[in-house]
């Protein structure tokens, strides 16, 4: 079995990172790994020509994610994306935000979206002990409360990235199985690094990866 392993940083899956180098992982699959660099237009070009290039078959993807429900996803939570979403893709007007597809201009059921939304069907997401939510995608991480309150509204995402839904775009374009798997390393909107638990994130992340991938 080949698995593309991909983030955007190196640093958020740095641990697994090691164990691949020290063969400290009980798999016996093939695993190459891709640093996109930040965003979805990085993450779409570069994953998809390494999707076509080396036929993986699984992509999981790992990072981090900011949490819009603190209280129920905390900082060093662990989930699993199931549904992801283009948040920032649409029309602003007089503070209220409307998606390309409620807009009109894109179909919610053109492939490869259903209803608006880029879903996983990976059998997986069903019987894992992680919670598995629904997230949405952004360009631009800010502090402003209108963008929040206008992508819980519009959304009711859970949890907040800057690469999923490249990830989802592409795999179900190209019919590749894929995971997203992510941990909480702050409150969406919260721009004050000091409350950010990025290192405990960044630890449970990759614990539950290297879980996940010794399956494989």
């Amino acid at each position: 079995m080949k698995i593309l392993l991909t983030a955007a940083t190196t640093f958020e899956i740095e641990p697994t990172l090691q164990q691949i180098e020290k063969k400290g992982l009980l798999t016996q699959t093939e695993i190459a790994v891709l640093i996109t660099g930040i965003g979805p237009v990085n993450t779409t070009f570069l994953l998809t020509k390494a999707v076509i290039s080396n036929k993986p078959d699984l992509v999981v993807q790992a990072g981090i994610a900011g949490s819009f429900n603190y209280e129920d996803l905390p900082a060093g939570k662990t989930v699993l994306v199931k549904y992801d979403a283009l948040g920032d893709l649409g029309m602003e007007e007089k503070g209220k935000f409307t998606t390309v597809f409620d807009a009109g201009f894109a179909g919610k059921n053109h492939l490869p979206f259903t209803d608006g939304w880029l879903i996983n069907p990976h059998s997986l997401l069903n019987n894992s002990p992680l919670p598995v939510v629904r997230s949405v995608t952004i360009n631009k991480v800010s502090d402003s409360l209108v963008q929040k309150q206008q992508l819980m509204a519009t959304f009711a995402a859970q949890t907040e990235t800057m690469e999923g839904a490249a990830l989802h775009y592409v795999c179900l374009q190209q019919s590749i199985p894929f995971l997203q798997i992510r941990s909480i390393s702050n409150e969406v909107g919260e721009r004050d690094k000091s409350k950010w638990k990025v290192k405990e994130a960044v630890e449970n992340l990759n614990a539950e990866l290297i879980k996940l991938l010794n399956n494989y």
